[in-house]
């Protein structure tokens, strides 16, 4: 049986068909443009896919008590042998040093890093990982890994090998939104 028969709350399958092709044909003609409406509709079925994966991701880190941002930072932070300068750290994440400053505040607040001089510039801080925040982590990992893997369950290792080289060229795309 289709596990998404089993279980329709898993699936909002309304929202992967669309647009459609066609959708996507006549609004370029509707403009009068000449653009392909296939890469068109790739460009505007990953962005809605995209918004979809982030709410889903807000979802599931609440459950232990974080925002995606959050546990980003604390991951970044456990990978950098836990500890990292707030420059350092918006830089990985690729948010503003502001956002940083936001994040460490609420996770300070939890106690679950900690804000020390650094050693290499005395005018300077570093972020810490506390035990408490490592533990955190720890305790979050079997759900967080195995939810991970059942997201991209029904991909072959090729397929999931051919997806990671294209969503890479796409990532690479993504200036074209921003650019001036």
């Amino acid at each position: 049986m289709d596990r998404h028969k089993e279980h329709p709350e898993t699936l909002d399958t309304s929202a992967e068909e669309s647009p459609t092709l066609d959708q996507a044909r006549r609004q370029i003609q509707h403009y009068g443009l000449d653009a392909d409406p296939q890469a068109v509709l790739v460009a505007v079925r990953l962005m809605a896919a995209g918004a979809r994966l982030g709410q889903a991701t807000e979802v599931h880190f609440s459950r232990f008590g974080l925002s995606t941002g959050r546990y980003r930072l604390l991951a970044d932070l456990e990978d950098s042998d836990g500890e990292k300068s707030p420059s350092r750290l918006a830089a990985g994440l690729g948010v503003s040093r502001a956002t940083v400053t936001g994040l460490v505040d609420a996770l300070e607040k939890e106690g679950l890093v900690l804000r020390r001089p650094s050693a290499q510039d005395g005018r300077g801080a570093v972020v810490v990982l506390t035990a408490r925040g490592a533990r955190r982590l720890r305790e979050l990992a079997p759900d967080h890994f195995r939810r991970l893997q059942a997201m991209v369950a029904e991909l072959s290792v090729a397929e999931r090998t051919v997806f990671l080289d294209l969503l890479s060229r796409v990532t690479r795309g993504i200036g074209a939104l921003t650019e001036p």
